[in-house]
């Protein structure tokens, strides 16, 4: 499948993408239902009974192996959203664990980092709900926040390098920085091309197919709504598999709630008990 196609998948407007599927199995099945006028034609020209046994099987095999497609190309999707909603949990977790960790810092390595993760968190919110064509310059936002984070990070080990717990403040950052890159990884995951490409041809066939077959006097109603139900099978597909414009997307709750937590919490909250102060 040209690669123009499938980001005009991922990015035309819903309500467009199904009126241009359904056109088009509108007219595989107006195409299949005048290949089959004809037929009928021909063999009553030639005195010969039309038998509609075997292609009630034809029906059944063929929509019984669109429905393995479909649940097939629908667990895929399935799959991906629940990695991408149960990575925003580990990214909040992580990002809260060295919010923490860096509260046991000197100053100003504590307020410097303490002020990075919370710009971070604040662009991870952003991130999540643009639509793709304006994800470039919060994507680069967030490179120069992590690299920000880093170097703020080599610089208060450079002070804590002989103390005791000084490795378990690269843990944590480490961590949010690879989750970074996992979250990111996800969230360009899609339905693999040949996948959705088979189901798209297959969709259209299977149209054609009833158009032949069952488009006659009453059957006419019954496949036109079975055409409109197999549209909106794929539409569904094709919204939860859009991270960020679809309309079934992750919930972005808990690095909301994270964000309003750190900015609630200032640095000076965790000094409540401390004797000695924070030494700069």
């Amino acid at each position: 499948m040209p690669a123009f196609l499938l980001a005009w998948l991922d990015q035309a407007p819903l309500l467009f993408v199904g009126a241009v599927l359904l056109g088009l199995m509108s007219a595989a099945a107006a195409i299949g239902y005048g290949i089959g006028v004809r037929r009928d034609a021909a063999a009553r020209a030639n005195g010969i009974k039309r038998e509609n046994g075997a292609e009630g099987y034809i029906v059944s095999a063929t929509l019984g192996l669109l429905a393995l497609l479909l649940g097939f190309t629908f667990s895929l999707a399935v799959q991906r959203f629940e990695t991408r909603r149960e990575l925003v949990v580990a990214d909040a977790n992580a990002i809260g664990t060295a919010y923490l960790r860096v509260q046991l810092l000197s100053e100003p390595h504590r307020s410097r980092l303490s002020g990075l993760l919370i710009n971070l968190a604040s662009n991870k919110v952003e991130l999540a709900t643009v639509r793709p064509k304006d994800v470039g310059p919060l994507l680069a936002k967030e490179d120069k926040l992590l690299t920000d984070i880093w170097s703020a990070t080599a610089a208060a080990f450079d002070s804590i390098r002989t103390a005791p717990y000084s490795y378990a403040l690269l843990e944590p950052i480490n961590n949010m920085i690879d989750m970074d890159g996992s979250r990111r990884a996800a969230r360009a995951a899609h339905v693999p091309t040949v996948v959705l490409a088979v189901l798209l041809f297959y969709l259209i066939g299977t149209a054609g197919v009833l158009g032949f077959v069952l488009a006659h006097g009453r059957a006419q109603l019954a496949a036109g709504f079975l055409l409109v139900l197999l549209t909106l099978s794929l539409l569904l597909v094709i919204d939860i598999d859009r991270p960020t414009i679809g309309g079934i997307r992750e919930s972005q709750e808990p690095m909301q709630q994270l964000l309003k937590s750190l900015k609630s919490q200032p640095p000076s909250v965790y000094d409540r008990w401390r004797t000695v102060a924070v030494p700069r």
